[in-house]
């Protein structure tokens, strides 16, 4: 496929969520008859949107025109949706022409960025871009979440590591809930940039190749990306490691984020890291962040 089906989006985002709504949650009452579909029917979320059963099929069906914000207000409202989702909803909404070869230009790294993650000793970090693909990264990232630069440029991309690479999975300790994250930040993605071919290409690669991913995918569920939190990691060499990360989103590029990892003072994981950056400051291989200029996808 050369495109997310921006229409089709906006329809199974919407059957999505009217499916995990009960009557009762939203103050209709339910006769206990037999449901043929599962949440509220099509009826009921129009009578709450205050909208005609026939306009609101029409914009479940993809066939919806130049919706107002009102009319999304409300049907958001009516659907109980948090600002992520009601972002994500009048994205999907919102008209706009299809291009066959759509023009984006190729992400790039700021020389800065490379000598201050190499200027981080100790301190894993990664720059991730559009579609969470990985465009820099230290020696600490590599001794900690694997060797990026031994990857073809197009496989360096988060989610389909999660999901396709084993080391990947068996890495972190949390995989159903790392895989939840990754799918829903690559949603919301999809949501702002419906065009962008490289994206319909990973969805579908790995919709063929994971069936958990396919799940994930199907469930519309939406994350921002977390600014700050924990993982937990089962490093094959250190074991355990519970490693606090942060997320700066670079301020001349809000699409390119540099995520950076660190252990608690005095912590087992801080011992461990310790161990791990004198290994990796033994290793007389190039810094990874060399040689990163053409980003993955690109």
């Amino acid at each position: 496929m050369d495109q997310l089906d921006q229409r089709a989006e906006l329809g199974e985002f919407l059957r999505s969520r009217r499916a995990r709504l009960r009557p009762e949650d939203v103050g209709l009452p339910d006769y206990g008859r037999h449901r043929r579909v599962p949440g509220l029917r099509r009826e009921e979320l129009a009578q709450l949107a205050g909208v005609s059963v026939a306009y609101y099929t029409r914009l479940e069906q993809g066939h919806g025109q130049n919706v107002s914000a009102d009319v999304l207000d409300a049907i958001a409202r009516a659907l109980h949706l948090d600002g992520t989702e009601s972002a994500h909803l009048t994205h999907l909404a919102s008209p706009r022409p299809r291009r066959r070869h759509p023009s984006r230009r190729a992400e790039q790294v700021r020389p800065e960025l490379r000598v201050l993650m190499d200027a981080m000793e100790g301190v894993p970090a990664y720059l991730v871009g559009r579609r969470q693909d990985v465009l820099a990264w230290n020696r600490m990232a590599t001794a900690v979440f694997g060797d990026f630069g031994a990857l073809p440029a197009q496989e360096r991309n988060l989610v389909r590591m999660v999901f396709l690479d084993p080391a990947t999975a068996e890495l972190y300790a949390e995989w159903e809930c790392r895989a939840c994250q990754v799918v829903s930040y690559l949603r919301l993605y999809a949501g702002r940039h419906p065009d962008d071919e490289q994206l319909s290409a990973l969805v579908g690669e790995l919709s063929v190749k994971s069936e958990e991913f396919r799940r994930l995918w199907a469930a519309h569920t939406l994350a921002d990306n977390k600014t700050r939190g924990v993982k937990r990691l089962r490093h094959p060499v250190v074991g355990d490691l519970s490693l606090a990360f942060e997320t700066l989103v670079l301020p001349d590029d809000s699409e390119q984020s540099l995520i950076t990892f660190h252990a608690a003072p005095g912590s087992p994981s801080a011992d461990a890291l310790r161990l791990l950056s004198s290994w990796s400051a033994a290793d007389p291989a190039p810094s990874p962040t060399v040689g990163t200029a053409e980003p993955a996808g690109q």
